[in-house]
């Protein structure tokens, strides 16, 4: 019997998430809806917003056209290479806010290697569809950020 793995609590949530990164590692999946459908057929209800939780949690980035699981012992400059084709502009919001702005569904992949570049300029990051905010403690660090990032996305 399985069960409602949206709302069932923390063990169906890893469960879950453990069926979504089987599924991602086996077969070429571009759309969250695929995702929902696809583990449902394993037994797993989930919604598209729990799909879209689980794909940040377990850190899986979209490249190219697909779902693709974190590879811890892939190096930055690789992400970055993975990555730097989809963003479009860079600019600030103030002091303490940097605003980049990506090809329409690529902000998450993007953000996700910044998360993971340690970077001490970086005190978080939040993305939409094609946006980042990444904030920045003051104006100083958020001018060595800038200068990073134009090194890195090349815009």
């Amino acid at each position: 019997m399985h069960t409602d793995s949206s709302t069932g609590g923390a063990d169906a949530t890893l469960a879950r998430r453990e069926a979504l990164r089987r599924i991602i590692s086996r077969s070429p999946v571009g759309r969250q809806a695929d995702l929902v459908h696809l583990l449902g057929k394993a037994g797993h209800h989930a919604t598209q917003s729990s799909v879209s939780r689980d794909l940040r949690e377990l850190g899986v980035a979209k490249r190219r056209d697909r779902y693709m699981l974190p590879d811890e012992s892939a190096p930055a400059l690789d992400d970055f290479a993975a990555v730097s084709a989809f963003v479009r502009a860079i600019s600030t919001a103030g002091p303490c806010l940097t605003v980049i702005r990506t090809t329409a569904g690529a902000a998450q992949s993007v953000a996700i290697v910044l998360d993971r570049t340690g970077w001490p300029e970086i005190v978080g990051t939040l993305s939409g569809d094609d946006t980042i905010f990444v904030a920045t403690r003051g104006a100083a660090t958020q001018r060595r950020l800038i200068t990073r990032l134009h090194e890195k996305f090349r815009v």
